[in-house]
């Protein structure tokens, strides 16, 4: 059986991944394509429940270090239990976020520890990175505008400050300018329209999607 294809949806507050991550899902399942639509923190039982340590609460609720041994813990339930099983099969899989996340959040944002991250993605990620990672860029305070609009009580990053969110942002810029070959970057300022049609562009030129079966 064929191994199937992951992609990542990685960026900061506010920039539409998630929405597009479905779209993209939908998309995929329209030309016959079996699909596991999937997020982070989150998308095992165990990292569900690891997510709300991370999601909700202050601000300052953890260190960096905290953060990023509490993502690694739910990413190995989320590797083992959902991601890996569906590669296996066959499967596309959609992550509203993966590994780029703590990188930039825990690391470029938070200033922890890159060995650290690096030591624990070598132990849990190993090989299995994203086939193609899709990098949404927009302007930190138009973001944090967004995600303010959505409401809920999973809104303790976007009380880390604009400064914060800038930092994040250049991390998330500096990781798609290193790894060109996975990453491509988005402009999340346009219509839903656009950023899909962006969206499908890369996916269509990097892993070519079947046509549907007649």
């Amino acid at each position: 059986m064929t191994r199937g294809r992951f992609i990542s949806f990685e960026g900061g507050e506010g920039a539409g991944k998630s929405t597009q991550a479905a779209r993209l899902a939908d998309r995929l399942r329209a030309r016959g394509l079996q699909v596991v639509a999937t997020r982070e923190p989150g998308g095992s039982p165990g990292a569900e429940a690891l997510r709300r340590l991370l999601v909700q609460g202050e601000a300052d609720r953890w260190s960096a270090t905290a953060e990023t041994l509490i993502l690694y813990a739910a990413r190995d339930d989320h590797l083992t239990r959902t991601i890996r099983p569906a590669l296996d099969r066959g499967a596309w899989v959609i992550s509203d976020r993966f590994a780029d996340s703590t990188r930039a959040y825990q690391g470029a944002a938070g200033g922890g520890s890159t060995a650290l991250i690096a030591a624990l993605e070598q132990a849990v990620v190993g090989a299995d990175w994203p086939d193609l990672t899709l990098v949404f860029d927009l302007d930190p305070a138009l973001g944090l505008e967004r995600a303010a609009g959505r409401g809920g009580a999973d809104a303790r990053f976007e009380g880390k400050g604009l400064a914060f969110h800038q930092r994040l942002r250049e991390g998330f810029r500096a990781l798609a300018a290193a790894e060109p070959a996975r990453c491509v970057m988005i402009d999340a300022s346009g219509s839903p329209e656009a950023v899909e049609a962006a969206i499908w562009s890369a996916v269509q030129a990097r892993l070519p999607v079947p046509e549907p079966a007649a």
